[in-house]
This record gives structure tokens, sequence and C-alpha cells, in this order.
């Protein structure tokens, strides 16, 4: 078979991406038909910025998922090697494909191992999207739950709590991001321990949350208290102690280490953010009146002060999950996080910069994908922001 052209090749691109637009379409569609039932994702849609955005954001979401979760979008495995096609251009034919099952072309052409660019794009979204939001999630809880009464109570407990991240921030972000990860701190056992710190904070964050909420319905308390604990020690032992009694859920080493850095470095700056907002929105007159009712501290600070924050919050959780990204991309091109064989953007992006200058196709798909999606994120956010001003 004689190579694709240009043409033929962004044809076949876009047909692979069909469920990609469908599930855009759906979403568009639904939300823009009911916006204004949406509160402030629904306002999201009344800013062309912000839309531009969150079809980018969305765009790579759905790939991740149809892409690298089901496997609908990729044309060849991500690991598999054919022979003849290493460093092949866009558009080539693979040798014997019909009889062996395989798509009969190399969509973005061949990486220096004969790998499909293509396919490792796809699924280099998957390993973003299984990292990056979650991650910075976990930070905000970690944040939101230190940040409150820090902002809330001030005195001795803030002084403590400041001093202590202000201490990580005196550190470079990339450079204690390195040491997180490299190879001599791992074996360490250092971001194991610090993953059992860490990811007790969502189970005390909802905890908390609820507790605060339901105290006068006990009934109701305690059922919600009582799943959040069974499922969350559950999940916890799992992902942080690699424990599970049930040996349904493991996290691999390399991935939790990467994990546990992320939420380390981006901790406290959202601590820093919330005990802001926390100090100005405590002197608003619906907090004294919550007050002179009788509410407790907790449920002032997450059912009064945290709502009232949740515009520049939701802003820069958006902003975090590019800089997440961008960090993720940053240790994949250094080697180091992620396992070598891993398909990331930033370990590809690694792999065809060394015949940069004589094969452009290995590095530039990654790359603008990296680009894409970062890009995405901070136009959504930009579209929050305006319209929460609004609000």
């Amino acid at each position: 078979m004689d190579p694709l052209g240009w043409g033929e090749i962004i044809t076949r691109i876009l047909i692979q991406f069909t469920p990609v637009w469908i599930a855009l379409g759906l979403t568009f569609g639904l939300s823009i038909a009911f916006k204004r039932r949406l509160g402030l994702y629904g306002k999201l849609f009344d800013s062309v910025i912000g839309m531009f955005g969150f079809a980018l954001v969305m765009f790579w979401v759905y790939t991740a998922v149809f892409g690298g979760a089901f496997g609908w979008i990729v044309t060849h495995d991500t690991l598999s090697q054919i022979s003849g096609l290493k460093n092949k251009v866009p558009g080539s034919p693979v040798p014997d494909a019909g009889a062996n099952g395989l798509y009969p072309y190399y969509l973005m052409g061949g990486d220096n191992l004969a790998r499909d660019v293509f396919s490792r794009m796809i699924v280099g979204a998957w390993e973003v999207m299984k990292i990056a939001p979650f991650a910075t999630l976990f930070a905000f809880m970690v944040g939101i739950t230190l940040g409150l009464p820090a902002g809330y109570y001030g005195g001795r407990l803030d002084t403590f709590l400041s001093f202590l991240a202000n201490l990580i921030l005196a550190f470079p972000v990339i450079l204690l991001f390195y040491l997180l990860v490299t190879p001599e701190i791992v074996v360490t056992g250092i971001p194991v321990y610090m993953a059992g710190v860490l990811f007790l904070f969502p189970i005390i964050f909802l905890t908390i949350l609820f507790n605060s909420r339901f105290f006068t319905q006990p009934a109701r308390r305690n059922i919600y208290l009582v799943v959040t604990l069974v499922v969350g020690l559950w999940i916890y032992l799992g992902i942080a102690w690699n424990a599970d009694p049930l040996g349904l859920i493991s996290f691999p080493p390399n991935l939790l280490v990467v994990f546990v850095a992320v939420v380390f470095v981006n901790s406290p700056t959202v601590f820093r953010i919330v005990r802001g907002l926390a100090m100005d929105i405590k002197t608003r007159d619906y907090v004294a009146a919550a007050q002179t009712r009788g509410e407790g501290p907790w449920y002032i600070m997450l059912w009064e002060i945290l709502p009232n924050a949740r515009g520049p919050l939701i802003v820069d959780f958006c902003l975090r999950i590019g800089y997440t990204t961008i960090l993720l991309g940053t240790l994949g091109f250094f080697g180091l996080g992620l396992s070598p064989e891993s398909p990331d953007w930033g370990s590809t992006i690694n792999e065809g910069r060394k015949l940069l200058s004589i094969y452009l196709h290995p590095a530039v798909p990654p790359a603008m994908a990296l680009l894409s999606l970062v890009l995405g994120l901070n136009l959504l956010a930009d579209g929050l922001r305006e319209e929460s001003l609004r609000d």
C-alpha cells in the first residue's frame, strides 16, 4: 500500500475520534439547553472564552476515557513494535496488516522503537487524567481542611500552620517535586509514609463535612459517617499502603510516588488561598448571623464560608490542574516518576526530541496535546473567573 496523503490522514483521524465528537455534542447540547438551571456551570456557556476552554478540556477528557480506558480510539497497542516502521512518517502503511488483524496505517507515524505515535498520544491523555485532576482534588481537601480553621480561628494555630506552609513553599516547586520522585528518596519509603498522612485528609474532610451539616439529625448523620469511614478507610488502605483486605484496590508504586508529590507540593498554596479567603469572609454579616443562631465553628466554616469562596477556588482548581499537567510532562521528560515504557506525553516528547532535527512527528503530537490541554484549562479558568465575578 502507498502512504496516505495529509487529507486522508486528517480524515481518518477525525473518524477515529467519532465517540469524542458525539460525547461533546451531547454535552454542549444538554448544557446549553439547561444552562439556566446549572448555576455557575451553566453561566459558563455565556462566555465564549469559557466555552472554548471547556471544549478543549472535555475533548481530552473524553479522549482519555474512550481511548485510554476503553480503547475505542487507538489504532494499535502502545507497546507493540512493528518491523520496518521505525521513525516512519505519518500515514505509513503497516506490513501485512490485514493478515494480522491490524489497523492498516500508522496515522501519525512511528517512533524510534517502531511504536504507533497516534495511539501513544491517545493513551498518554489517560495517564494525565489518572493523576492531575484527582491529585489536585486531594491537595484541595488538604488545603481546605487546614486553611479554614487557620483563617477562622487565627492565633497560634494560624501561626503554626502558616509556618509549615511557608517552610514548604520556601523550596522551589520544581526542585521539591524532583526530590520527592528521585529513586534515592523512593527507596527510603518516605513517599509511602507521606501518603499515609496526606490520604487521611479526604476522610477527615468528609467526616467533618457530614457531621457539621447533619449534627441535628443523628440517624442520617450516622449513616453518612459509617459509609464515609468504611468506604474511605477501605480505599485508603488500598491506595496508601497496598493493604486492601479484599484485594480489589491497589496503586502502582511509581504512580503513588507521583501522586503524593503532586498533593504535597500543591497543598501549601491551596492552604494560603483558603486561609486568606476565610479571614476575609469571616467578617461578613451572614457569618455573624450564623454565630448568633448558635451554629458550630465547623458548620460556619464549611457551610457558610466555603460556599462563598467557591469562585476563586474553582478558578484556582482549573489552573492548578494545568500546572500539574505541566509538572507531569516535565517529570516524564526527565525520565522520573512514571515507568519508562509509559506513553505519558512527557516521556514521549523526551524520546522524540532526541531525533527532532531529523524527524518531527514523534515529538510534535504529544507536545501539541499538552499545549492544547493546558490552554483549555487556562481559558476555562478565565471564563469561570469572568462569570463568578458577575455572580
